[in-house]
């Protein structure tokens, strides 16, 4: 059985507490591991048999190191886990949203594990403890990404597996390298009805891109708390600009909002589009996916640019 040390709430009584006493025994016994979480140190006892993750960038390095969870959240704007996980992933329960999670559906899975975000607020994690061991990491979306690759592996039992995901990105990363100019500009936009904006070059998208050599705009720089701008007007469009434009959409209604744009004199006159370096990249991955598989993504797609000029 999968095991939790730490100090005792059993006395915080909820609505569900009377069924927790169901939740079943039997994962597989592995070797003891302690983990530095955002809400306090917890002691692991165990091989997780009955997963649940509460983020992507959970279940992408869940799969990424072999396992695969009984449920997770729904990617940003959509119903199902993102498409580019959805091999691995399979026919998977859908326990909520990145904000909002359903704990019924939670409890109604009987997870030994849950893997949350580090967004998670202690009222969220102080329910969700209730049903099973459940690990946030520390820092937050601007974080090393392979942090939360090490954790979540950890936690998994599964720490040879992350190390080895987490190498091969690098190691791609580095043979990538040699085929960009270092130092030119991209810029990584996320287009909505409501005009462009500019993601975070602090994300996991941009640490990646920053790791290829790449620069940020001005704009994406200054995004140290916020994960993008607000949208821009096409009088604005000049903040977009850069040595190369990643543009990424989330639904038809922003592919519509971004092809009209495309007919507007203002974004001819970029520089990125008068270069031809300007690469339609998916939203789901580019502006909330993280992880090692979304890694290779990203990696695909910014090969598939440079490899077309």
């Amino acid at each position: 059985m999968l095991m939790i040390a730490r100090l005792s709430r059993c006395s915080r009584l909820l609505a569900l507490s009377g069924l927790f006493a169901l939740l079943p025994l039997g994962a597989a016994l592995a070797e003891s591991r302690s983990l530095d979480t955002a809400y306090g140190e917890i002691k692991l006892d165990g091989t997780p048999q009955r997963v649940v993750t509460l983020s992507e960038n959970a279940l992408d390095v869940a799969l990424a190191v072999g396992v695969k969870p009984q449920g997770s959240v729904a990617t940003r704007g959509g119903s199902d886990v993102s498409t580019y996980l959805k091999d691995k992933a399979g026919d998977m329960k859908i326990v909520g949203t990145a904000r909002e999670t359903n704990l019924e559906s939670v409890f109604a899975l009987q997870p030994d594990l849950i893997l949350a975000a580090p967004e998670l607020t202690r009222d969220q994690y102080q329910k969700l403890s209730l049903i099973a061991p459940t690990l946030v990491p520390k820092g937050n979306s601007f974080s090393d990404w392979r942090h939360n690759v090490e954790f979540y592996g950890q936690a998994l039992g599964k720490q040879p597996e992350a190390k080895a995901a987490i190498a091969a990105v690098d190691a791609r990363i580095e043979g990538l390298k040699g085929k960009i100019e270092p130092g030119q500009v991209a810029s990584v936009v996320r287009w909505s009805p409501q005009g462009p904006g500019v993601m975070s070059q602090h994300l996991f998208v941009g640490q990646l891109l920053s790791q290829l050599g790449f620069k940020g705009t001005a704009m994406a720089a200054e995004l140290t708390s916020k994960p993008h701008s607000d949208a821009l007007s096409l009088e604005n469009l000049s903040r977009i600009d850069g040595d190369w434009l990643f543009l990424a959409t989330l639904n038809a209604d922003g592919d519509k909002a971004l092809e009209q744009a495309r007919q507007q004199p203002a974004f001819a006159r970029l520089k990125a589009v008068s270069s031809g370096h300007v690469q339609s990249v998916d939203g789901q991955i580019w502006s909330s996916g993280a992880g090692p598989l979304a890694a290779n993504v990203i990696l695909d797609d910014v090969e598939k640019a440079v490899a077309s000029q």
